[in-house]
């Protein structure tokens, strides 16, 4: 795989990466409500589920996912449950200065966030369509491992950049929060954020 092709994938991945979506969404609101931590666990979860159908798409596999339609259909349905949950605890439980907020900022929790990403990923329709679309200009019959780490490359790239942006943006915004009518505010925001991606996420599966 030339210099090229790579350049052109990571331009249309980075356009696809940076369009707004549930994972976005879910990655400013968990970093505004818990902390930079929580919004790079979501990300990492997401980048996961990105490489394994990457994977999937790119070896002539996306057939196996697409057969596995009720566990795909379960996992959604499980992932927005979670984030309309998330969304619910975030309007209702006191304001908590960020500082001090236990939240998901310890490592068991911040593995649940990282798994939920995966799970959320794994069964979102618009990847395997993604790749099937995008994948056969730059895959041939002689591509290996070797170019699988290529594409892994520039996509673990382009979400560091995504990724990144996201959740400096919303920490940015969390250094406001310092009296307990802007913290309760900014949860309320960040659960509106959720519960939307979590209905969008309905709608996709509902409609799918």
């Amino acid at each position: 795989m030339d210099t090229m092709s790579l350049l052109a994938f990571a331009l249309a991945f980075f356009l696809f990466a940076v369009s707004p979506g549930p994972d976005n969404m879910t990655i400013v609101a968990k970093t505004v409500a818990n902390g930079p931590a929580s919004g790079l666990a979501y990300g990492l979860g997401t980048v996961i589920g990105i490489l394994i159908y990457l994977g999937l798409a790119a070896f002539g596999l996306s057939l196996v996912a697409s057969e596995m339609g009720l566990l795909m259909t379960l996992l959604r349905y499980a992932g927005a449950a979670y984030l309309i949950y998330m969304a619910y605890r975030l309007w209702t439980e006191p304001a908590v200065i960020p500082e001090i907020a236990p939240g998901e900022t310890r490592p068991r929790n911040l593995v649940n966030v990282c798994l939920t990403a995966v799970a959320l990923n794994l069964g979102n329709p618009k990847m395997p369509l993604f790749y099937l679309a995008l994948l056969p200009g730059f895959v041939d019959a002689s591509f290996g491992m070797a170019d699988y780490g290529k594409l892994a490359s520039v996509i673990v790239l382009v979400e560091c950049v995504v990724v990144g942006g996201h959740v400096w943006i919303a920490d940015r915004a969390r250094a406001l929060l310092r009296t307990p009518v802007i913290i309760r505010r900014a949860n309320r925001i960040a659960g509106s954020a959720l519960a939307l991606a979590g209905i969008q996420v309905l709608v996709t599966t509902r409609s799918s």
